[in-house]
């Protein structure tokens, strides 16, 4: 898929230094701002990051011959004097602006997907069932960020015929401008939890930032929500007036009793065999626990949005990311790797998911990070919660800060131990298992507990 010169120009402005001889020339195959694989036909955006700044690069990309670039005004100094280049205020914004217009170009539907926890494993559910429409991209990795996302649009094409983006933040705005340039068609929204509360300061902001995602929604698109979240119901009603579908999980006891005239979806959750109930259809997962399955509603509801008929019984087989729904299982133990993020309901989600398996129950536990003035309280459910379970033993890791605020609240408590490393949990979690025994690892990222995955025999 190409970009032309007019194209380009109607975006970016005009293109300067560009000859006569230049107009036939400047179609472009891609965008791009990685250097290293550049292409000569591509167009190199110079963008600048924490980290990085992608004018310190133009000689190594005027090498490759490329036959125009994008700086920010000021840096022409990088240039030779006549080469053909566009400049403009801020490189990242017009990253964004060329990336809508290879989204508009596209023409296949959009899913986004946001929420406080379950957005990259709703994602990676979506895609495996959406294979039944042909080729589907997806977000890779935690592309979830203004330049993440538009790496994933720019790097779609038109074999595909569904894109599904996850989109995060760290803040009011920026789930807003992911919209601005994505221009979804479907918007799901899994949750609305205490993941970044630290930074947002509240939940009622966490709703509003999630409730952004609408802003630049297809008007004739759907938002696909969680049934019962009476807040996230009503401050939708402030950012969007389309369609609405209500997603609901329930155990399959209630399956027989009369609901309420609502249009919720409902599944009911088969715990015995692992297997869900839509309507007539049933499901069966490779993904473990209830949490699981109410994140399959989200993929259901998105592919009968978009057409897909299901058979009376279907099987999905998800594969596992690193740190995420990853069961391992070792010479002596079970190992249920959740190692890659941690969040009051995620931490609460996978404690269920541990009490449902046989023998003895064990619990690495990082803590959770960006929980700000709440951190404390959250903290102290978690333990209560394990406290009045059968989870024989938790390890529980934290700031050299915090160790003696918690060593104290669990003295009298033996089933914990606190450390502030995580360079002895292997060990330590060697002492007390035996054959059999199943072993759950959750902590932010920030411990970089998958480390230690390897070393529990």
């Amino acid at each position: 898929m190409e970009f032309s010169l007019s194209e380009l120009n109607d975006v970016l402005g005009d293109i300067k230094n560009l000859g006569d001889d230049g107009k036939d020339f400047l179609n472009f195959k891609n965008i791009s701002i990685d250097s290293r694989t550049l292409l000569r036909n591509d167009l190199f955006i110079a963008i600048k990051g924490k980290n990085f700044d992608g004018h310190s690069f133009l000689p190594e990309v005027l090498k490759k011959g490329v036959k125009s670039v994008v700086i920010k005004k000021g840096m022409q100094k990088f240039l030779p004097r006549d080469f053909p280049c566009w400049v403009v205020n801020d490189t990242l914004e017009a990253f964004q602006k060329l990336t809508l217009l290879k989204r508009k170009k596209l023409n296949i539907p959009l899913v986004a997907i946001t929420g406080s926890v379950g957005k990259t494993t709703t994602k990676e559910m979506i895609g495996e069932v959406l294979k039944k429409l042909g080729r589907i991209k997806l977000s890779h990795a935690n592309f979830n960020n203004e330049i993440g996302v538009g790496l994933t649009i720019l790097a779609t094409d038109q074999e595909d015929k569904v894109l599904v983006l996850e989109m995060g933040m760290r803040g009011l705005g920026q789930i807003e401008n992911l919209s601005k340039f994505s221009e979804p068609d479907i918007a799901v929204i899994t949750n609305i939890g205490t993941a970044h509360i630290g930074l947002l300061g509240s939940k009622k902001n966490i709703t509003h930032a999630k409730c952004e995602i609408t802003k630049f929604l297809n008007p004739k698109g759907v938002v696909i929500i969680p049934a019962n979240d009476l807040f996230l119901e009503e401050t939708l009603k402030e950012y969007w007036k389309g369609r609405v579908i209500k997603v609901e999980l329930l155990n399959i006891e209630n399956q027989g009793k009369s609901f309420n005239k609502d249009s919720n979806l409902r599944g009911f959750y088969n715990q015995l065999n692992k297997t869900i109930l839509i309507k007539k259809n049933t499901f069966e997962i490779s993904f473990e626990g209830f949490h699981n399955a109410s994140n399959f509603l989200f993929a259901y509801a998105v592919a009968k949005e978009l057409g897909i008929d299901f058979a009376s019984f279907n099987k999905f087989d998800f594969a596992s990311l690193t740190g995420r729904n990853k069961i391992i299982k070792s010479v002596k133990t079970t190992i249920y790797d959740e190692s890659y993020n941690a969040s009051p309901e995620s931490v609460k989600a996978c404690i269920e998911n541990l009490l449902e398996k046989p023998r003895n129950h064990f619990f690495i536990f990082g803590s959770m990070q960006e929980l700000g003035n709440e951190s404390e309280k959250y903290h102290k459910e978690i333990f209560v919660l394990i406290d009045n379970s059968d989870i024989k033993k938790c390890l529980f890791i934290c700031d050299k800060k915090n160790v003696k605020l918690y060593s104290n609240y669990l003295k009298d408590k033996k089933k914990f131990l606190v450390f502030n490393n995580i360079k002895n949990i292997p060990k330590e979690i060697n002492k007390f298992t035996k054959k059999g025994d199943s072993i759950l690892i959750k902590g932010s990222r920030y411990w970089e507990l998958e480390k230690i995955v390897e070393l529990i025999n």
